[in-house]
């Protein structure tokens, strides 16, 4: 039972840890916490679902549930919800930035994010939706652990996603500038670095990020209005834990999450799952409010 819980709790953990990326990176560089970024997660999803039928539909490859339409649509959400993203800060928070008032920058992200929400309902009704009618067959990984080809595929996905980000920041000139910009905006500047283009990069891969994220939940679990929304206090649970900021924290923290969650449902019930990341929380908050990667301020 507990390899079961484990590979469980590391698939939901990685979308977890993905999706907390762009939150810890928008508050690392902005300072502000942004509630409209499960949102982005939904929009994705969403957009995925429109285009795999446009590319011709949900075709398998092997035993998978889904086909290259889904993976091209996959590459065409991202880079869409980068653009919404994008729109959302050039509309909204880059004018209230000028303010320097962190409360007004979250309680606008909050009624973003009940505009957005709104809008899918909106747009495809209440009702959940999949993006295929088969059924994921699961494999026999080892004696009493099993995971379906969706699963598995996701968990690769995600994780490879994670590696690039990781890369990005580390070993490329953009991710040099964007820590810099996070450090300190104004010595940046003064060093030659446009704080104004890498705040537009964070938004831009903070998005494709979360549509990626809600594009693997989707293949998964299912497709909902309300599942950005259900996904932001685990998002918000794992960049904390990690350490807001921390890149490696958000991933590490997701991972914690996801197992926790998975753990919580053979133990307690799943109708205590969505309690555990608040649980956690509140546990990080008491024991290490900086989390476990978090540096002085």
């Amino acid at each position: 039972m507990i390899g079961q819980i484990l590979i469980d709790g590391i698939t939901s953990g990685a979308m977890i840890g993905l999706g907390a990326i762009g939150l810890t990176l928008t508050y690392g560089l902005l300072r502000f916490a942004n509630f409209a970024h499960g949102e982005f997660a939904t929009w994705g999803a969403y957009l995925a679902m429109l285009g795999a039928g446009a590319f011709g539909g949900a075709a398998p490859i092997g035993a998978l549930t889904f086909g290259w339409p889904l993976v091209v649509a996959l590459m065409v959400a991202m880079a869409l919800t980068a653009l919404l993203a994008l729109a959302l800060d050039a509309a909204l928070f880059r004018r209230l930035r000028r303010h320097g008032n962190a409360i007004v920058l979250v309680i606008a992200s909050f009624g973003a994010s009940l505009a957005l929400r709104s809008a899918i309902e909106f747009a495809f009704g209440p009702e959940p939706y999949y993006y295929t009618t088969d059924i994921a067959m699961t494999l026999r990984l080892a004696p009493g652990l099993r995971a379906t080809a969706d699963q598995l595929v996701v968990l690769a996905a995600a994780l490879v996603l994670m590696l690039a980000m990781h890369v990005l920041l580390t070993r490329t000139p953009l991710g040099r500038a964007m820590r810099a910009v996070s450090e300190n905006p104004d010595l940046a500047r003064l060093a030659g670095i446009d704080p104004a283009r890498i705040v537009r990069a964070t938004w831009a891969i903070g998005g494709a990020l979360a549509a990626a994220a809600g594009v693997f939940l989707g293949v998964t679990v299912q497709l909902r209005p309300s599942m950005g929304f259900e996904l932001l206090l685990p998002l918000f649970a794992a960049a904390i834990l990690g350490g807001v900021g921390s890149v490696p924290g958000a991933m590490l923290g997701g991972l914690v999450i996801g197992i926790a969650e998975a753990a919580a449902v053979p133990l307690a019930g799943a109708q205590y799952r969505a309690a555990v990341a608040f649980v956690v929380l509140l546990a990080m908050l008491l024991v290490r409010p900086r989390g476990l990667f978090g540096g002085r301020e």
